[in-house]
């Protein structure tokens, strides 16, 4: 599985960015994709799923209502469009994928993680 994320950029606060990871290398029923981010000096956290067969979203709290995850089944790409954006939301943004779909959660077990893409926010 290979994962190339994209769409990161500057951005001034309360605007908006879409994120895409473009996956390759087999299908993905039944997996777990996500995105998660890097602050500055921080560690990494989680910041939204979405499961690729139901297609059933979580979110953290601190992006609920700003931040939507999305798939498209057809060109094998999970999106994140990030809306009212603040600076607290400056990091580096990672796409991750696993095969056991509950794992995508937590940093600490996913299989499978794209390259990270800067995304800064300024006051």
């Amino acid at each position: 599985v290979q994962l190339q994320a994209s769409g990161g950029g500057l951005v001034e606060a309360g605007g908006s960015l879409r994120l895409s990871c473009a996956a390759s290398g087999r299908t993905f029923s039944g997996y777990g994709m996500g995105w998660f981010r890097q602050p500055p000096g921080k560690e990494r956290e989680f910041v939204a799923s979405i499961f690729w067969s139901s297609g059933g979203t979580y979110y953290a709290d601190s992006v609920k209502g700003r931040f939507t995850i999305s798939r498209d089944g057809a060109k094998k790409a999970i999106y994140l469009q990030m809306n009212s954006l603040k600076p607290e939301d400056t990091a580096v943004y990672y796409c991750a994928a696993d095969p056991i779909s509950t794992r995508i959660y937590s940093g600490s077990l996913v299989s499978y993680w794209g390259q990270g893409t800067q995304v800064t926010v300024s006051s």
